[in-house]
């Protein structure tokens, strides 16, 4: 497909085959969502390739598909490459067009470039670069409707036919008469729009396949008599038991049947802190184990697993969206027949008023140079590579134009918590004593947790390392307590760090500390306990802080009169402190994935224009269906792949400098097309009455393009408002 009247084509044809109900074909994604019940697949395909397109069924195996999905996104970035090798080819050849095009607005002449020269530049423009542009036209012709593709070829044909004619004709006295100049640089422009398309396609494509990523390929399944295999994942069953060692992720939703462990769901739950698992809870296939193994009962498989379905919720949500290139496929649908029509005319009238065949087909031509659509090519791409460049050097990748197309209108933004509007790992906020020292009783806490991977092992670590505390040697007898503490020797004491539990169960007195204890929960902190020789040394409180600019970014959005959501997977004791300490306006704790999605459906029908702004997995689904996704680059991949807007720095006073660049950038692009629009608006007229020569024709597609790229360059200046 090369624009969206391909896809309005294939939806179109699919509509019309009996029993299919519905039929939704995204153009950025290459696929179709076809609801059809009894209807055989081959009908489908075969339907398809008689629009003149291929199709195949998606496999839903887990290699499979995600074999598939890595081939698809080879051939595209084949076709990438292939379009930046044509868009180079045909630069070169149009630079010297481009600079003689210099005079030619004053109405001066680059008589260095002879007729001749002229058509061995533009011929191989014309026909080996401009071929895709042939394509297109005549596939969309065949299915009886009119895309960019048909404009362009006409327009280009048209002026390089009536060039040639006129060397025919006039031989070298044809020079202020030809249009190859025109025809070549209309070529180049767009194949520019069409890299960078390609460019968008691939990377909107990409986000399932990082999904895909996160389930591992073989599992390691135990037979009834205790062995071991390694089978593919596809290979599972439900009741199957698998092993899953230290450190691996899980291969597929199941529940512990043996071993205890704590398991890593971030990416699933937006849980910042391991969880604590045991026998009987539930794993999900993609969380990464801890330093216990697991004997684990599969009780979900393929499309059903919790992975699967994220990745179907962001398909949905992808597919759903119609690209902003419809609206000027659509236009171009109308336009490419009426200037045909009226150029038509134009030769009858001037024909039938006494001229003769030259003196008429010079101002049909001028209707069709004058109408080739060198300004409404570049009216995106140049707003785009324009506001991007300029959003990209502020640290925000805007990845498509349906994000620029919304972010104008957007009243209400989202945010999860963990990784967002939080550090996204738990720091030690607090060190408490009874008269010792605190730096001594950290000094030994982090040289015990150093042993350990856990992130509350980090955070003391960091601590210590941050107060420049020399750590003891190693500890031995290193023990850790799954969903309690740690425990060891160092520098030949035993020292214990845990919870409560633990250390009540070893006979610790806590008596001392539990009024600190108590306010330091109350200010939704994590407490544990130091101890040494069953003795408690105090008290250490950690959390997952607010970044330091997020009550900035909340406060910038407010004035703008945006509201503001907090949406978390977390509990509501946490959620609720985050949110009150940085202004934020609601507070939703303990959602799913499938629950932030529902949250944004809600508000949008609520007519709310939503956007969303996250960065874990869980979080790619809404971020798909929110009208602007926008997501921290400090994140997780399927996410930055998800969103239409990605943050390079975890800093959220980002969000609203990317809705403003956002706004800024979808504004020049509305801008550049009435520009476009309008040159032809008052230029065909004047053509086809014989006030525009062919020479001026061009002269006004090449000022009018002019015009575009200037506007869409004052982008350049704008700078994020930090």
């Amino acid at each position: 497909m090369t624009c969206a009247a391909c896809s309005a084509r294939i939806e179109k044809v699919l509509g019309r085959l009996p029993g299919v109900e519905k039929a939704t074909v995204n153009l950025a994604l290459e696929t179709a969502e076809v609801v059809a019940p009894g209807v055989e697949g081959a009908a489908i395909i075969e339907t398809i390739e008689r629009a003149g397109f291929g199709a195949r069924l998606r496999d839903t195996a887990v290699a499979a598909r995600r074999a598939a999905l890595e081939a698809a996104a080879a051939d595209r970035a084949k076709e990438e490459a292939k379009t930046l090798r044509l868009f180079l080819f045909a630069l070169a050849l149009t630079a010297p067009f481009l600079v003689a095009m210099v005079p030619m607005l004053w109405g001066a002449h680059a008589h260095w470039l002879t007729p001749w020269l002229q058509l061995a530049l533009a011929t191989p423009v014309q026909f080996f670069a401009g071929a895709r542009f042939y394509v297109g036209a005549w596939k969309a012709l065949r299915g009886r409707s009119a895309n960019m593709d048909v404009l362009v070829a006409l327009g280009t044909t048209a002026a390089w036919a009536f060039s040639v004619w006129a060397m025919i004709a006039h031989g070298e006295a044809a020079g202020p008469h030809l249009y190859f100049e025109g025809s070549a640089t209309v070529l180049t422009l767009i194949l520019l729009g069409k890299m960078l398309e390609a460019r968008a396609k691939r990377s909107a494509s990409a986000a399932v396949a990082k999904l895909m990523q996160l389930r591992p390929d073989v599992a390691t399944r135990l037979s009834a008599d205790g062995g071991q295999e390694m089978v593919s994942v596809d290979l599972l069953r439900r009741g199957d038991r698998i092993l899953v060692k230290p450190g691996e992720r899980v291969a597929a939703d199941g529940a512990i049947s043996d071993g205890a462990s704590e398991l890593d769901e971030s990416l699933i739950t937006g849980e910042s802190m391991p969880v604590a698992k045991a026998v009987g809870a539930k794993v999900t296939a993609g969380t990464i184990n801890g330093s216990g193994a697991l004997t684990v009962t599969v009780t979900a498989i393929g499309e059903d697993t919790t992975i699967a379905r994220i990745a179907h919720l962001v398909e949905q949500a992808q597919i759903a969206k119609a690209p902003v290139q419809k609206l000027v496929d659509r236009v171009a649908a109308v336009f490419v027949p009426v200037i045909v029509a009226i150029a038509i005319v134009t030769f009858a009238a001037w024909w039938l008023a006494g001229h003769d065949f030259e003196g008429s087909l010079i101002p049909a031509v001028a209707v069709l140079v004058i109408a080739c659509p060198c300004a409404l090519g570049l009216a995106t791409p140049t707003a785009l590579v324009a506001g991007t460049g300029a959003a990209a050097r502020a640290g925000i990748l805007i990845r498509d134009i349906e994000a620029l197309e919304r972010a104008h209108a957007v009243d209400c933004v989202i945010f999860d918590k963990t990784g967002t509007l939080t550090e996204g790992k738990p720091a030690v906020t607090d060190v408490f004593t009874l008269g010792g020292s605190g730096d001594e009783m950290l000094r030994l806490a982090a040289s015990l947790q150093a042993t350990s991977e856990h992130p509350l092992a980090r955070a003391f670590v960091a601590a210590a390392e941050a107060r420049g505390l020399a750590l003891a040697a190693p500890a031995s007898d290193f023990r850790a307590d799954v969903g309690r503490g740690v425990s060891g020797t160092i520098e030949g004491r035993a020292l214990a760090i845990g919870n409560r539990r633990m250390m009540e169960e070893a006979g610790v007195d806590l008596r001392l500390f539990d009024c600190e204890a108590r306010r330091l929960e109350q200010e939704i902190k994590t407490v544990v306990v130091v101890a040494r020789e069953r003795e408690a040394l105090g008290l250490v409180a950690l959390a997952d802080p607010a970044r330091e600019t997020a009550t900035a970014a909340v406060a910038a959005l407010k004035e703008e009169r945006i509201s503001t959501q907090l949406v978390t997977g977390d509990a509501k004791a946490p959620a609720q402190a985050v949110a009150q300490a940085v202004g934020v306006d609601v507070v939703r704790a303990q959602v799913l994935p499938e629950g932030k999605v529902e949250v944004v459906e809600m508000l949008r029908r609520s007519s709310h224009v939503v956007a969303m702004v996250g960065d874990g997995v869980n979080d790619a689904p809404a971020l798909a269906a929110a009208d602007v996704g926008i997501a921290m680059g400090s994140g997780a991949d399927v996410a930055m792949e998800t969103a239409g807007i990605t943050l390079m720095r975890a800093d959220p006073r980002l969000v609203p400098a990317a809705l403003e660049i956002a706004r800024a950038t979808w504004g020049k692009i509305r801008q550049n097309l009435f520009w476009a629009f309008f040159y032809n608006v008052i230029g065909v007229p004047l053509a086809a009455t014989g006030h525009l020569t062919p020479a001026l024709a061009g002269a006004a597609m090449a000022m009018s393009s002019v015009t575009v790229v200037t506007n869409a360059l004052t982008l350049t200046r704008w700078k994020a408002k930090l």
